[in-house]
């Protein structure tokens, strides 16, 4: 295939997406299933040991539920990057299916080769799954009380570079071209949905991020569509900034405290909340959510650290981002109570008491430690 004819498969592809997104169904509604099944991948690296330890404290949360048969907690294996380089697919045909047999998910970080690497170049496992399973909105909530910082992003997930991003091409020795996609379609879904959460709990602003002053084709119809669904919510007060003067103002101390709910395309996104991350305490401390209409994916945002293995230290692994994507679980399935208790838990025990520290090694706590940590905080 030459790149002229790589191109308009590209194009047909995508416009062959817009038409699936228009016929797409309404969202599942978790409390009418008899069951909710979570399936929990430990992913590769440091991942099977802090996913344990999630798994613990939600299992100890949802214990009741689990007695009831109300839920079930499914472990999938699979998707580790020996496997997955092995068949050579970002994720391998029979651990999708054990995936789509779930409803919601928790996972470790897996590894994404790049070159040069002795893997396989396979395309990274999460940017496949948002794809398979239409999981278009990233949510990555930072919570900082002693800094008055209060955030919660949302990240479109399947468009922009990051879905197009295997897709690229080199013309020649000399040029090599990627894409990026913006849809309307895409672009309004994950509109309506931060614009909802800020109406739901009660936020009074939402900031749309762009760089549409020089990205005018694709940034300029993510900033149209998200103005056009702010006009129907005249309650919340909208405004518009661009990702290069974002990333310095959330580290002004005094505009910061101003923002709420941020709406991002995929790539501004990934880079504005790991600076978020940091300010609370690292990348390792932060979860998120990738929310479809029909599946959900809680994860850590950081990556699977794989010189903590290889030296023997993935015990002292923190999985308080795992246990944070945890926390975001169990409100989506509708156990909002639990997981107040549990983010209350966490911050209690990272925040403000800090009786245990981890440090990645072994003068520090190991993760099951600090798993029971928190566990011994939930009353």
């Amino acid at each position: 295939m030459n790149y002229r004819e790589k191109f308009e498969d590209i194009i047909s592809g995508q416009l062959l997406r817009i038409e699936e997104m228009k016929k797409d169904s309404g969202f599942t509604d978790y409390r009418s299933l008899e069951k909710t099944v979570i399936g929990v991948i430990g992913g590769d690296g440091i991942g099977p040991a802090i996913t344990t330890h999630a798994q613990k404290v939600l299992s100890s949360l949802l214990s009741e539920e689990i007695k009831k048969g109300k839920i079930e907690f499914r472990t999938i294996e699979g998707l580790t990057i020996e496997n997955r380089a092995a068949k050579g697919k970002a994720i391998p045909d029979d651990v999708l299916e054990e995936i789509k047999k779930c409803n919601v998910l928790l996972k470790g970080p897996t590894t994404t080769p790049r070159k040069g690497d002795k893997w396989a170049n396979v395309e990274s496992a999460n940017v496949a799954m948002r794809k398979a399973l239409d999981l278009f909105a990233n949510v990555r909530p930072v919570k900082i009380p002693e800094k008055d910082i209060d955030w919660t992003f949302f990240r479109e997930n399947t468009e922009c570079l990051y879905a197009m991003g295997s897709q690229g091409m080199n013309i020649t020795e000399d040029l090599a071209i990627d894409f990026r996609v913006i849809t309307s379609q895409g672009t309004e879904r994950i509109a309506r949905m931060a614009f909802d959460y800020a109406k739901e709990n009660k936020k009074k602003r939402v900031t749309i991020v762009t760089k549409a002053n020089v990205v005018k084709t694709t940034d300029g119809k993510f900033l149209d569509v998200c103005k056009n669904v702010s006009g129907d919510y005249p309650e919340i007060e909208t405004d518009d900034w661009y990702i290069d003067i974002m990333t310095a103002k959330l580290i002004d101390e005094k505009r910061r405290k101003q923002f709420q709910v941020m709406i991002l395309p995929n790539l501004y996104g990934d880079i504005l909340t790991d600076e978020a991350a940091e300010l609370q305490g690292g990348v390792g401390t932060a979860g998120s959510a990738n929310i479809g209409k029909h599946y959900a994916m809680f994860e850590a945002i950081h990556g699977s650290a794989p010189r903590m293995v290889q030296e023997g230290r993935e015990k002292y692994a923190d999985p308080c981002s795992v246990i944070r994507a945890g926390a975001m679980l169990l409100s989506h399935i509708g156990y909002h109570e639990r997981s107040e208790k549990l983010y209350d838990a966490i911050e209690e025990c990272t925040v403000k008491e800090k009786n245990i520290r981890l440090t990645g090694r072994d003068d520090g706590a190991t993760g099951a430690e600090f798993a029971d940590y928190i566990l011994s905080k939930i009353s």
